[in-house]
């Protein structure tokens, strides 16, 4: 900040100094290594330069919380940047609210500057934790059947064009003539599933900067090509800020444009999700929902490990938690004590590469 002060002194002398944004963590990307933080010790020395110069700033972020839903940003640099679930941002809070290692350098730092006479407030007591039961899912329903009112629409367009801000949504075309060959999205945004006639083909990733996929030869007549692309965040900073999700562009086939689709949005409602029909569990490779109930006799906060899962969305009765994703960093869900309830708690898992159901435990994160 020093350098930063001096900057603007030669612009407006005289005024008082405040650093608006004094970055005591970071963000973190899924796919990244490890999980996003600063050069802490070299912040300890700014902050106490700022204190010792009567300089004021803000912590961000004192205290980052949870990208809950599918309100998890994005960035762009050289290629898309989805931000994970969590916005730990190693604060000086943790996700949780708990105060970290860092919080209590900060605290014993500014307890020095305090007015004559006046102390810090004390802390409040350690956020309560518990474990909840261990869930295995007896109960299935596959997304295909499961659809809402279909739209129909010449070319696809994005979800924006439906009146539909975040979640999935699913294109389906029939593809007469030529069936194989190099499918080409134009622009997909942001993960994309390829099945034809049910058959699950593979994936197109933005954050791998796909666009394009092979299906093989089939020999069936006209066979039905679907794809469900998930918005994973939208670019909140820079250049890309007009993000718009689903298939923004022409899907071709070996060159050729495909034209009249069916189009199913799907935002995720509890509208929705109340409407679903559930069967036993298959092992058919398809996006589904599973859904279960597990008891408590307290309440707590908790992290719900999703480690043994591929990529989806977990509910809690009937709250969004957000997204996991076996790629990483993030492997668990924060969940917060009021989102439970004494007795029987509902559980839905939506997996987009669905095939068996992991059973589900708590993580009871130490500080």
């Amino acid at each position: 900040p020093k350098g930063a002060f001096e900057e603007l002194d030669k612009f407006r002398k005289n005024i008082p100094h405040m650093c608006g944004e004094f970055w005591c963590g970071w963000f973190t990307h899924w796919r990244d290594e490890k999980w996003g933080s600063a050069d802490w010790e070299r912040q300890k020395k700014e902050l106490q330069w700022m204190l010792e110069n009567n300089k004021s700033f803000n912590l961000y972020m004192f205290h980052g919380g949870t990208n809950f839903g599918f309100y998890a940003g994005a960035n762009f640099s050289d290629k898309y940047e989805p931000d994970i679930t969590s916005y730990d941002y190693d604060s000086p809070l943790d996700e949780a609210g708990r105060p970290t290692n860092k919080y209590w350098e900060i605290r014993e730092m500014l307890s020095k500057y305090q007015p004559e006479g006046t102390k810090l407030i004390d802390v409040l007591e350690e956020v309560k934790f518990i474990e909840i039961p261990v869930i295995r899912f007896s109960k299935s329903a596959n997304l295909f059947t499961n659809l809402p009112v279909v739209i129909k629409s010449v070319q696809p367009k994005p979800m924006e064009a439906f009146d539909q801000n975040y979640g999935f949504i699913l294109y389906r075309t029939k593809l007469i003539g030529p069936n194989s060959g190099t499918l080409k999205v134009t622009e997909l945004n942001d993960y994309g599933l390829i099945f034809v006639d049910g058959k699950y083909i593979g994936t197109i990733d933005r954050t791998k900067k796909e666009n394009s996929i092979v299906l093989p030869k089939t020999e069936v007549d006209n066979p039905v090509l679907e794809i469900l692309v998930e918005g994973m965040g939208r670019i909140n900073f820079g250049q890309q800020l007009i993000d718009r999700k689903g298939i923004t562009d022409r899907v071709t086939l070996g060159g050729v444009t495909l034209m009249n689709w069916e189009v199913f949005t799907l935002p995720m409602e509890s509208k929705y999700l109340s409407k679903i029909n559930y069967n036993d569990i298959d092992t058919t490779i398809a996006p589904k929902f599973y859904t279960g109930t597990f008891t408590l006799e307290e309440t707590g906060d908790t992290f719900i490990d999703m480690s043994k899962w591929n990529k989806g969305i977990v509910w809690v009765n009937g709250h969004n938690l957000g997204r996991y994703w076996n790629v990483g960093p993030q492997r668990r869900l924060y969940c917060p004590a009021p989102w439970f309830k004494k007795g029987e708690n509902e559980i839905i898992v939506f997996e987009l590469h669905g095939k068996n159901a992991e059973e589900i435990k708590s993580y009871k994160f130490t500080n």
